[in-house]
């Protein structure tokens, strides 16, 4: 197993899982993921994080490649969710080391895991420092970023942040630097993938911690995922589509989304689609059987519209188009026009819910819902075309 060097004495040592695709149990990950982990040789050898269960044997073995493993002195835990310290209890055995850092609140997190194990835990908070030899750890909790326990760890002398769950995507590769991945657009992807799946709810948060990164003189970002960000660019790069993503201002182009019976509420949603396109706002329409919900929420992320449709199904959304709306509530989008269509054939419920959980979710409706009885007629598909110009009109005029 190769342990890469990022910096003079400080080693990549993580895991690369080409075959993970369910991210956390709610999101994709297409093309897999990667558990990154960092060693610093000095005076006191830290390991900074672990990898996921499973994996274990992997990170010791690339460990083994910098020093044996049981001259780590101090193992940082930024972040004490699985996937980053599911492996923990097999490396503490290995390694035994003098100290284990936490956050504060990190402590909690540590005694559901891993209760009663006499460990070494030492909790540390905002500009905690500790000298390690020719280097100093500065200690920065990231609260909410995306769980109560995170926190960073900033090495100043190499101007290198590791930055746990923050400016991470899910890419798996055989690189370990962004300016190696040639696939500009992919990398585009999985940054607003990653960003709009899980980071999207502590946008006001995000804004707060940039400042505070943006103080810090940082060369190198190393994130617990995917691919590190190297050089004063990179940096500058990856900090300006934060604050980009999550200010979140509108952007022109309308997200469609939908499900169907027997192909009606298919029909309206091109059609409101249509509406859109002549008004000059390009779309996107996703039927949510042949979408993942995470696929459409990262969809999301360049559109300032979002447009979603339902035939009634005992008096109620059809399952899919309810689980997509429940699960874009709890990312909590801001700053979005919104608007409803559906199809029935008895009662005719769902449109008017699915315009009532979008305004739920704070946004802009400035169209009643539109209805169709059966299958539309040339009339209710020209009301959805109206319907998706009035919506391009109201997005154009908020941009």
């Amino acid at each position: 197993m190769h342990a890469l060097e990022i910096k003079k004495d400080i080693f990549w040592v993580g895991c690369v899982d080409f075959d993970h695709r369910d991210f956390h149990g709610y999101s994709t990950s297409p093309d897999g993921t990667t558990y990154n982990a960092y060693v610093i040789k000095d005076e006191k050898n830290v390991l900074f994080d672990t990898v996921s269960p499973g994996f274990g044997k992997t990170l010791l073995c690339r460990m083994a490649k910098v020093m044996d493993p049981e001259k780590i002195d101090y193992i940082v835990c930024n972040h004490m969710e699985l996937d980053h310290a599911g492996s923990l209890a097999e490396i503490v055995a290995r390694t035994k080391p003098e100290k284990i850092f936490v956050s504060q609140t990190g402590l909690k997190s540590m005694a559901g895991y891993y209760p009663d194990t006499g460990w070494p835990i030492v909790p540390v908070k905002s500009g905690d420092k500790i000298s390690i030899g020719s280097r100093t750890i500065v200690f920065q909790e990231t609260r909410m970023l995306h769980w109560p326990d995170s926190m960073v760890s900033y090495i100043p002398e190499d101007k290198l942040l590791i930055a746990n769950d923050i400016f991470g995507q899910n890419i798996a590769s055989t690189v370990r630097f962004v300016d190696e991945y040639k696939n500009a657009d992919d990398y585009d992807r999985r940054v607003k993938e990653y960003f709009y799946n899980i980071v999207l709810p502590y946008s006001k948060i995000v804004l707060t911690a940039l400042p505070v990164v943006e103080k810090l003189d940082i060369e190198m970002i190393a994130p617990d995922h995917g691919l590190i960000h190297r050089g004063k660019k990179a940096v500058t790069d990856i900090i300006a589509r934060y604050r980009t993503m999550a200010e979140q201002k509108p952007q022109k182009k309308a997200l469609i989304f939908f499900d169907t019976m027997w192909h009606s509420t298919e029909h309206m949603a091109y059609a409101v689609g249509s509406g859109f396109e002549e008004a000059g706002v390009p779309i996107r329409i996703m039927s949510v059987k042949n979408n993942h919900h995470s696929a459409i929420m990262t969809e999301l992320a360049d559109c300032g519209a979002v447009v979603a449709g339902s035939p009634t199904h005992n008096n109620t959304i059809l399952p899919l188009v309810a689980a997509q709306l429940t699960y874009m509530k709890g990312l909590k989008p801001l700053n979005r026009i919104g608007g409803a269509f559906g199809s029935y054939g008895w009662s005719g419920e769902s449109a008017k819910q699915i315009h009532e959980a979008l305004l739920s979710m704070h946004m802009e409706m400035p169209v009643e819902p539109v209805r169709c009885m059966w299958r539309p007629t040339k009339d209710d598909l020209k009301r959805c075309h109206e319907m998706g110009k009035k919506l391009a009109e109201a997005l154009i005029a908020k941009l």
